[in-house]
């Protein structure tokens, strides 16, 4: 039974510390779960407002047409000078932050609803499986702290997006530089991936009683099949 005491900020603090506690109480409060999806996304909005009036907005045009594949430059290098606009990129930044958001959420939740029917038939419905995906996913907000790390320790405001990551793979093991086809596939790769695949199997494993192997497999499988097709494409 969920304390009366506890509450959704009580969540907020033992999704990171004490994350067994905090899936056992949001998954009879699903209500909670627009405080970890506001400050997600609103954190990020945040970011990437301060970042495109921060940028050097001419030098990241160029930049997102270097690391286009050569032969995709002369074609694609024109349209993107004509609709890379300041204004424009960051309206259009900010609606996909939203809409994404939701969407992956939506697409998360399915899936573990799904999956639960298939692995254990617990009685979970498909909002208490949304509340699950937004709460795994709000350790997010540590990649939008560590963009912010990285603007203001910055020597200069020519950064591109990718480099904002700095809890990539890229950022911490390989390095890869920007124009290389890896490039883009190891800064989308991050350490909150882990995290997030950890809580996910934690959180699967107490809602549905599967064990822990079960419960990381479905956990790990949608970010294993996403990174995997791509890799295959670069």
């Amino acid at each position: 039974m969920a304390s009366n005491s506890y509450t959704a900020f009580n969540a907020l603090v033992d999704i990171i510390a004490s994350p067994a506690k905090a899936y056992d109480e949001v998954k009879q409060h699903t209500s909670w779960l627009w405080w970890p999806l506001l400050i997600g996304m609103l954190s990020a909005i945040a970011i990437f407002s301060y970042y495109y009036s921060w940028v050097d907005f001419p030098w990241l045009v160029e930049e997102t047409i270097r690391q286009m594949k050569p032969e995709d430059r002369a074609e694609g290098g024109e349209a993107i000078r004509k609709f890379m606009e300041p204004g424009k990129t960051m309206m259009f930044t900010l609606i996909m932050i939203v809409v994404m958001s939701m969407l992956i959420y939506t697409l998360q939740a399915v899936y573990y609803h799904l999956a639960n029917k298939l692995t254990s038939g617990s009685e979970i419905g498909f909002g208490q499986w949304f509340s699950f995906s937004v709460w795994t996913g709000f350790v997010g907000v540590f990649g939008s702290l560590s963009a912010l790390i990285v603007i203001l320790m910055a020597e200069s405001n020519q950064i591109s997006s990718q480099e904002l990551q700095l809890l990539s793979v890229n950022s911490l093991v390989l390095h890869v530089p920007a124009g290389d086809p890896w490039f883009t596939w190891a800064s989308s790769l991050s350490l909150l991936h882990f995290w997030m695949i950890f809580l996910a199997a934690l959180g699967f494993s107490r809602w549905t009683g599967a064990s822990m192997v079960k419960s990381a497999v479905i956990a790990a499988l949608p970010f294993v099949a996403i990174f995997g097709i791509w890799a295959f494409t670069v």
